[in-house]
């Protein structure tokens, strides 16, 4: 059940929520999540749930109270589980048409990244300036709360404001090791990039929008970020299908999935 985000925890149905507040011995849901539960699954007090708070932490709940614009739940007990990666990796993607972003956004949570940055390229038609970026970002944010619940993370994955080339650079950690898959790379192969990289400093994966990067960004990325191109295989790839190939194959190569 999707809607729900549930799972079996002692033979019952548990909800998953984002908390909105956290207390000593209970937390609070509100707006959207509060109504969430009193709209759509419609729980009533005494039901349990699970609670996140974006630390890595999770909490098993009782709902005492449910008010016109809040949810208090007790605390029955707190875990940590270990469902993160540990390599913390990001996807940073040009802007690109129709649901392609929100597809990359919402597996790319499913299969463990940290977090996305949406680039404008030079060959994206889609171009997003003001309101309608930031409305944008915050659509791809509920897709991505939505699938990190649904995926049972304890973390959610940040989605940076629509970004310029130049802007990269302070986005991320300093010690950030970038990637950029290119289509005119012939030797340089993902895997053994990834043999000379270090594991613990983030890795962010530069991709294209549907038009691949023009000459010029791979080369500013090269020069500026200190970029690898690498190649992904003799096929082309669409833009959304390579982001998240390259993000399984870095999650994979460290241990994070398989």
């Amino acid at each position: 059940m999707e809607d729900g985000f549930y799972f079996e925890r002692g033979g019952l149905s548990v909800n998953r929520f984002k908390i909105t507040e956290l207390g000593k011995d209970v937390f609070w849901l509100r707006d959207s999540e509060r109504d969430h539960l009193v709209r759509v699954l419609r729980l009533s007090p005494g039901d349990l749930l699970v609670g996140f708070d974006n630390t890595g932490r999770e909490y098993t709940g009782v709902i005492l109270k449910i008010e016109d614009k809040s949810v208090t739940c007790r605390i029955l007990s707190t875990d940590h589980p270990d469902v993160e990666a540990h390599t913390e990796v990001y996807i940073v993607a040009g802007l690109s048409k129709g649901e392609k972003m929100e597809w990359v956004i919402q597996k790319g949570t499913e299969l463990g990244m940290r977090g996305l940055i949406p680039l404008r390229a030079k060959r994206s038609v889609m171009q997003l300036e003001g309101s309608k970026a930031q409305d944008r970002v915050s659509r791809w944010q509920k897709i991505s709360s939505e699938a990190a619940k649904q995926s049972h993370r304890v973390q959610e994955p940040e989605i940076f404001e629509v970004s310029a080339w130049k802007d990269l650079a302070g986005k991320l950690p300093e010690n950030t090791q970038w990637i950029i898959p290119y289509e005119e790379e012939k030797t340089k192969r993902l895997t053994a990039v990834l043999e000379t990289m270090n594991i613990e400093h983030p890795i962010a994966i530069l991709i294209g929008p549907e038009g691949g990067f023009d000459q010029t960004e791979v080369t500013w990325a090269q020069e500026n970020l200190g970029a690898r191109s690498v190649t992904l295989g003799p096929r082309i790839l669409r833009a959304e299908t390579a982001a998240l190939a390259t993000l399984a194959m870095v999650l994979a190569h460290y241990g994070d999935l398989g």
